[in-house]
């Protein structure tokens, strides 16, 4: 994949370099979509792998209807596509699909250096690890 292919339109965000270059903070809440448009939840975090200095996966915060309880969920960063245009991602899997997703507690975060966790989530997801 190369480096535009996951990027659909090139309409700015407003002032600044992107959508190639952008802030994280920029992308902090934006909303993920299925390839459908339906809502999936939105950008809590964007987690860097400082070592690498590259971004190790996305989390992304779920409200499940009736409780409304929060769920969140590791995505890595390849699995998603930025839409510019419309200022929002799409992750190419459905809500039943992502709720079987790996994912974890908000009170204890996973860690990409567990080999079998960061394994698991990129062949949920049909991405190769970076």
């Amino acid at each position: 994949m190369s480096q535009a292919d996951n990027i659909i339109g090139h309409g700015g965000r407003g002032g600044g370099p992107g959508p190639e270059v952008m802030g994280a903070s920029v992308l902090t809440g934006d909303t993920v979509v299925d390839p459908d448009g339906e809502p999936l939840g939105r950008i809590q975090e964007i987690m860097l792998d400082v070592p690498s200095g590259r971004i190790a996966y996305v989390v992304l915060c779920v409200h499940e209807p009736p409780s409304a309880d929060r769920k969140l969920f590791a995505v890595p960063w390849e699995a998603l596509t930025l839409d510019s245009e419309r200022r929002r991602f799409i992750l190419g899997v459905d809500r039943q699909r992502l709720m079987q997703a790996p994912g974890f507690d908000p009170a204890h975060w996973p860690t990409m250096a567990q080999p079998t966790w960061a394994g698991a989530l990129y062949e949920f997801y049909g991405v190769e690890p970076y």
